[in-house]
């Protein structure tokens, strides 16, 4: 699998990166032994780019991770996590935590504090077994923008000028705030989430161009829009961008999903294909829970797509005109 470097830094991710949010429990219960299947798939397939966060199952995603990366040697992978919430330990008392299936043994506190970043990031290592964490991340900073900027980009930017990561940014779904950083910060990568798919192109607005013009790398998350794009044919209770997909919405992936069809490309393989089209796109980040969803996305991003297939979509109004043509 091919890899890309973040920026000017000298960590490098793999074009498929696996996103660790499903490892949490996002959504639905799971159980270590499945969690590990799917990493071992992931692994096996050529994956070597693994997203974690202390946020994904308040640490079940990074200790899940940590057992897969005990077995190969520090080099051989690249990880990343992020800062911006911190696990205090409480009693769980039966209760399931709010976001993620698993018993809410601990709850999140807001800090973008330098001491802040610094400990989640210490907690961090110690829950994925590692001395060093390869990039760390901002992590959903739109509604803590000032301290993330004033108080967390500075702890990070001290923690790579020490050595102790290798690149630094940030993971929103916020296109405007993930450009202000780029544009006012010396960061090397942002993750943005759901703003540059197949769907939704308005990171074309401003992140986009700005991170070409600093030499700032993107890598593209939740580039199914939470599963409308996830299956050939849309269905009707489809999420988008974790809500109930509208009509309209539902609507444009059909005729996505239609011309893609006149090509012999599936909704899916197009959706994974389409950001690294970009030259600021490092990588594709998706979230996997299951073997059998690691062997599905993992097929679909190695298929061949037809250039063909751009122009058409290109043609009939389904992707903005300022996407790159490809190389």
């Amino acid at each position: 699998m091919r890899t890309n470097r973040l920026g000017r830094s000298g960590v490098e991710v793999t074009e498929l990166g696996f996103g660790g949010g499903p490892l949490g429990g996002l959504y639905a219960p799971l159980d270590d032994a499945t969690a590990a299947d799917a990493l071992q798939a992931a692994w096996q397939a050529g994956v070597r780019y693994f997203d974690t966060a202390p946020h994904y199952g308040i640490g079940h995603s990074e200790r899940r991770t940590g057992a897969l990366l005990a077995r190969h040697p520090a080099g051989s992978y690249t990880v990343s996590t992020k800062v911006g919430r911190l696990l205090v330990p409480q009693q769980a008392d039966g209760a399931t935590d709010p976001h993620f299936h698993v018993p809410a043994t601990h709850r999140r506190v807001w800090d973008f504090s330098r001491n802040g970043v610094r400990t989640s990031l210490a907690d961090s290592q110690e829950r994925l077994g590692v001395e060093r964490v390869d990039a760390a991340y901002l992590h959903d900073a739109e509604n803590h923008a000032e301290a993330a900027f004033n108080q967390g980009y500075p702890a990070l930017a001290e923690l790579r000028e020490q050595g102790l990561v290798g690149a630094i940014g940030a993971g929103m779904h916020d296109s405007a705030l993930l450009t202000r950083l780029v544009r006012t910060c010396d960061v090397d990568v942002v993750m943005v989430s759901g703003r540059f798919t197949l769907l939704d192109h308005s990171a074309l607005d401003d992140l986009m161009p700005a991170c070409t013009q600093r030499g700032v790398s993107v890598l593209a998350a939740s580039v199914f829009n939470s599963g409308l794009l996830a299956r050939a044919e849309p269905d009707e209770d489809a999420y988008y961008d974790y809500a109930p997909a509208g009509a309209a919405v539902r609507e444009r992936a059909r005729a996505l999903a239609e011309v893609c069809a006149g090509h012999g490309v599936t909704l899916p393989q197009a959706a994974l294909a389409f950001p690294l089209r970009h030259p600021a796109v490092a990588a594709v980040v998706v979230g996997m829970r299951t073997a059998e969803e690691v062997h599905a996305d993992t097929a679909a991003f190695e298929a061949p797509v037809p250039e063909a297939l751009w122009s058409d979509l290109r043609r009939a109004g389904l992707i903005d005109p300022r996407a790159p043509e490809g190389e």
